[in-house]
């Protein structure tokens, strides 16, 4: 799940951090290349092969490359820190470029300052700290991604039994899934005065047995039903605790 919509936001042109303009959009085209084909590296590739796209994907161990071999586009090993190797390789001519090496940060700096070098205009990066993102950042990746940290704050939010399902969309807004809570059961939504006492909306819903569907001022929730909530973190954190 996290790495279908990191693959969405990747073909959209935009990250969690960025030194670049945050309106910054590029249109993809042609073969994405993910380097680094551990875990997230693995699942992020296969997903966007699943999606319709063309993938290349990089690793310097042997190993990794043979297991993916028939799964994406194409594969090869290489040392992704040289200009030369990317270049004989074809990335020059990419577009979108995913470095995913994970415990490796010399690799992962050295390999994203050669994709600069090479004018990629889309690089991605996965970062494992702060610090690392902050490094990416400054030597050529106009995106840069915390899976980790990101689905840590997920998993601490749905363990609590709280919330059903929790998505940042930003660094202060987000979605959350929840059963509908009895404050507001009953009563038509526009009766139910949410957004002036918790400041928060409820965006769609799902009735037992049903599918999500549209709310608006007139619609009555059941206890069944389920609810998705959006507003700033902080508000959807404490109607959900109100709701419990």
């Amino acid at each position: 799940m996290a790495e279908k919509r990191f693959a969405r936001h990747v073909m959209r042109g935009f990250g969690s951090q960025t030194d670049r303009p945050p309106d910054r959009v590029i249109e993809h085209r042609g073969e994405i290349v993910v380097i680094g084909l551990g875990r997230f590296g693995s699942s992020l590739s296969r997903t966007l092969v699943g999606m319709g796209h063309e993938v290349l994907g990089l690793d310097v161990d042997p190993a990794r490359v043979q297991e993916h071999t028939g799964v994406l586009t194409h594969v090869a090993e290489v040392d992704t820190t040289s200009v030369r190797a990317l270049t004989q390789l074809g990335v020059a001519d990419a577009t979108t470029v995913i470095v995913c090496i994970g415990n490796d940060v010399e690799a992962s700096v050295l390999t994203t300052a050669a994709l600069d070098d090479l004018g990629i205009p889309n690089v991605w990066a996965k970062a494992m700290t702060e610090a690392h993102g902050r490094i990416l950042s400054r030597v050529g990746a106009h995106s840069v991604v915390f899976p980790e940290n990101d689905m840590g704050k997920r998993v601490a939010h749905l363990v609590t039994g709280q919330m059903l399902e929790y998505v940042s969309l930003d660094d202060d807004f987000v979605l959350a899934e929840m059963n509908a809570p009895r404050l507001i059961v009953g009563i038509p939504l526009g009766d139910s005065n949410l957004r002036r006492d918790h400041r928060v909306t409820i965006v769609c819903h799902k009735p037992d047995g049903g599918k999500f569907t549209h709310t608006d001022r007139d619609t009555v929730l059941t206890t069944s039903d389920l609810i998705v909530v959006a507003g700033v973190r902080d508000d959807v954190e404490a109607f959900g605790e109100a709701a419990r």
